[in-house]
């Protein structure tokens, strides 16, 4: 990072995501099966540090729900979710996943992004996103979530509309239509913020309800250098799928932001930037981290011009982590629809049918990556692999057929 000082763009747009972080930590923390609180530790530490060692301007790092949804099928089958023994497994999941990108990227190991092919990312995105949605939907509809699976519990949800909880519902409408309906406005309208806001105004003053976030455990950040190493064995596989699967979303934040303000990126940088943060996550004692797009995309937006930009939002939900008390009244259903409208759009029919008209072969990858990844819920690292696996064939098939 170059030793500039922040400009005024950098302050308004670390504050901006910030703001977005927030909440969307809370939403993401839940998915990753940690409580709540944790989603805040991952927002504040990483994305302060790795903003000392990324090479874009506008990479913001910290919880993304793919990540999250790797992190809740690599811990699955360990450690029940929720407790002390599962937080202290997602903090040593984060550290091996920091260790190995952390390396790759002093290794000059950059280009191992390019395993992942463009159909492969496609499908896995595509399946990671459906079952993120349905993971949130017992959440978004009020309703209990049974023990059955992601899948099970998202059907069940559906199908039982008498368990449905209206107030719920209409939190979560309120919500999906400030996400989408507020951009019409201005692309910097803060849909999430103000229906988190409101979302806790209401619920304290009308009592309401139904299920909200409960209390925070607050208070300044607490480090943790001890982690129950004898795990290890049991996540060093998951970890590496994480460290190389989810470098692939801050790369291509890096790479599109690079190619439209004509400037370059380096991939070793964001390795290194990406393995920092992991590393100040888990002793953060949170869950492994990454790029996220919509905060990327809102800080590029709101005129950040260097990486300051992403210190100053760390640093921002740093000095907010005492007030996480006044979340306690915020409705989980928020929360729910907070996810849903973020990961909605990582849905694209149109991709799919692209890849029909142009390649058969890169068809079958996207497909039966799709599908690999909701067969193999919640382990959908397991998908990955099978779509990597595909994807191998495919090319092996294509040098085949261009030799001949």
């Amino acid at each position: 990072m170059r030793i500039t000082r922040p400009s005024t763009g950098d302050v308004i747009a670390g504050v901006s995501v910030a703001l977005l972080a927030l909440p969307q930590g809370l939403a993401y923390a839940e998915l990753a099966g940690v409580p709540v609180q944790y989603g805040l530790y991952a927002a504040a530490l990483p994305c302060l540090l790795a903003a000392f060692f990324a090479s874009s301007p506008y990479l913001q790092t910290g919880p993304v729900a793919v990540t999250a949804l790797l992190t809740f099928g690599a811990l699955q089958g360990v450690a029940d979710p929720q407790t002390a023994e599962y937080v202290e497994l997602a903090a040593l999941l984060a550290l091996l996943v920091g260790i190995i990108r952390l390396s790759f990227g002093i290794l000059h190991l950059g280009k191992i992004n390019s395993l992942l092919t463009d159909p492969l990312i496609l499908g896995f995105t595509t399946g990671a996103a459906i079952l993120i949605i349905l993971s949130q939907l017992p959440k978004a509809l009020g309703v209990e979530s049974s023990n059955g699976g992601i899948v099970r519990s998202g059907f069940e949800a559906l199908i039982h509309p008498t368990q449905w909880h209206a107030f719920a519902i209409l939190f979560s409408l309120a919500t999906i239509l400030l996400m989408f309906g507020g951009r019409r406005f201005h692309r910097l309208f803060p849909g999430v913020l103000l229906s988190v806001v409101a979302g806790i105004l209401i619920s304290w003053a009308a009592n309401y309800p139904g299920p909200v976030v409960g209390e925070l455990g607050g208070g300044f950040l607490s480090l943790d250098f001890t982690f129950t190493w004898s795990s290890t064995s049991q996540l060093i596989i998951p970890a590496f799928v994480i460290a190389i699967v989810g470098f692939a979303e801050p790369a291509a934040i890096a790479r599109t932001f690079a190619q439209q303000e004509k400037t370059s990126w380096n991939p070793d940088k964001e390795l290194i930037s990406q393995g920092v943060a992991n590393i100040a996550s888990a002793v953060s004692q949170a869950f492994p981290v990454g790029g996220s797009f919509g905060r990327s995309s809102l800080n590029n937006f709101a005129g950040a011009t260097t990486t300051w930009s992403g210190a100053i939002t760390g640093a921002f939900v740093l000095l907010a982590l005492p007030f996480t008390f006044l979340l306690e009244y915020l409705p989980t259903s928020i929360l729910g629809a907070t996810v849903i409208g973020a990961v909605i759009r990582l849905i694209r029919p149109k991709a799919f049918s692209d890849l029909i008209r142009n390649s058969y072969g890169d068809a079958a990858v996207g497909f039966g990556t799709l599908i690999a990844t909701l067969m193999t819920s919640p382990r959908i690292e397991r998908g990955i692999l099978i779509g990597l696996l595909l994807s191998l064939l495919n090319s092996y098939f294509q040098r085949a057929e261009t030799s001949h």
